[in-house]
This record gives structure tokens, sequence and C-alpha cells, in this order.
């Protein structure tokens, strides 16, 4: 028999993730902020960054470091406090916990020693991101992050490229042009969207296809992104010369020897080797 106990009702204790504003801090709930003023302890990727938010709603309470590279530590400490009976709520940087964030493994973590978990409903970059840009919101897969490692990340794109869903990805300034002609070489040039300071006072949706994207001037492409990507099933025919020399530049781009580059692109797009090498040429070595 499968044991049942009511999130708030029972005596075991409960660990709250708190979803925060992504930017607009009225965004915050009246819910969270009495969960957090309730609280004994607040567990936190950035202890400095949520101090301020905190502050802001009149919340003073205890912190405890909880991000990437002490999770498991942080788990064990905040799991002693929880079977102490305290309250202790866990908040990530902005948005829900766990989503390309810090938390998967508290939870897992609280769970396995009998913990129940909850969470409060708040802003998601993802969602905020979808919902706004005009492509198919039906169904989608949540990507987040892509490797920081090139191989791995055309690897991952390449697993993914054939999904009809909508593709959601989050990127950073400093990698959005890279993440950018990766999309566009592997996946083909689809139509896409760009949505950036997500509830703040510069929030932009800047919609196109991928390779109209690639053009954009990296200065202005500030704050953290949210790229969401047309599916596999919406395009239609195969991919033009134009989308596999885009592929092609991409490869070379990233220190790929001509060779290895075709073999690259014939193998991530299905297309033939001698096809992908006629477009070398013409595209490539007409231009030397």
């Amino acid at each position: 028999m499968i044991p049942r106990e009511l999130n708030f009702e029972g005596p075991s204790p409960i660990l709250y993730l708190v979803a925060t504003p992504i930017g607009n801090r009225g965004e915050m709930t009246p819910r969270a902020v009495d969960i957090l003023k309730a609280c004994d302890y607040i567990a936190a990727e950035d202890t400095r960054n949520s101090g301020q938010l905190m502050a802001s709603f009149g919340i003073d309470k205890p912190f405890i470091a909880c991000h990437e590279h002490n999770e498991e530590e942080a788990a064990s400490k905040i799991i002693a406090f929880l079977k102490e009976g305290k309250h202790v709520c866990f908040v990530s940087d902005a948005g829900y916990p766990c989503l390309s964030d810090p938390g998967s493994r508290l939870v897992a973590r609280c769970l396995e020693n009998g913990i129940k978990v909850s969470v409060t409903s708040g802003p998601s970059a993802a969602i905020n991101a979808l919902v706004c840009s005009g492509l198919d919101s039906t169904h989608f897969h949540f990507e987040g992050f892509l490797p920081a490692k090139e191989s791995e990340r055309v690897a991952r794109l390449n697993e993914i490229n054939q999904l009809p869903e909508t593709l959601i990805f989050y990127e950073s300034p400093h990698r959005i042009l890279k993440t950018l002609f990766a999309l566009v070489g592997t996946l083909g040039d689809r139509k896409a969207v760009i949505a950036r300071e997500l509830t703040k006072a510069h929030e932009e949706f800047i919609r196109g296809t991928l390779s109209e994207l690639c053009l954009l001037d990296e200065g202005t492409l500030r704050g953290e992104m949210v790229i969401i990507v047309e599916g596999a099933s919406k395009r239609g025919g195969e991919l033009t010369d134009n989308e596999i020399a885009l592929a092609l530049r991409d490869e070379l781009e990233y220190g790929r020897k001509p060779k290895e580059a075709i073999k690259a692109v014939s193998e991530g797009t299905g297309i033939g080797k001698n096809r992908v090498y006629d477009i070398y040429l013409k595209t490539f070595k007409d231009g030397e």
C-alpha cells in the first residue's frame, strides 16, 4: 500500500520551494511573503541577492547557502533542521527553484528522508516567453541552458533536432550569438523569438528566423534571455542551401577543418555528404 499524507496535515515536516520574481518585484505573491515571514530559515542560491529581495518585503531570517557547488552538503543541514521541527524555505535567484536552478538534489534528498515538499506559485521566464512568442504553445520542450562545451552542445541539439514540440532555451548575453549559430547550424533556419529582460522596464521580444537573429548586434542583447524555437514538425521541406551553408559556417568558425565540418553537418542534418560538399565548394571556395 502506498503511504499517503496530505501536505498540510500530518506529522511529517515540509520543505517550501518559493518562486521569486524574475524581474518586477511586484510579482512576489502575498502567500510567498507570508510563508517566508513564518519560516525559521531561508535556504538560498545566492544569499546576497535573496537578502536584498527579503529586505524589500521586511523579511529578516537567517540564511543557509544552498547552491550548485554545495547542494548535497546544504541538503544535510536543511534536513536536520526540518527533522528538528524547524520551518525552512528554499529560494533560487529568480523564478522557480529546480528549473535551470539548484534545488533538484535538495528535493530528492528531502523526499528520501520522509520530508514533504510544497511550492508557492510564481513567475516563470520559460512560460512568460512561450505564451508571448506567437509560436505553438500546445506542446513544448523545456531544454534550459545548453552545455557550454561546443561538442556537447551540438550533440545535444542533434538529439532534440526532430522534436515536434516548440523548444525553450535559456541563455546569457556572453553566449547568445554562439548559441544562435549553433541552433541554426543544427536545427535549420526555423522561426524563433528572443525574450529578454522579462517583466523589467526594458522587456523586449525579438521575432524572426534563427538566421535573422544571428545578425543582431550582440551589444544590444543584455540581460538573461529565453529563446523560443519552432518545433521540427512545423517546418516545410528539407533544409535549403543557405541553411546548410550557415551550418557549415558555424562548424568552421568553431575551428573544424573543412572535411570535419562537412561530416558534422551531414550527420547532424541527415543530408548526404555530396550535397554538403557541393555547397561548401560553392559557398566558401568560390569566395577565396
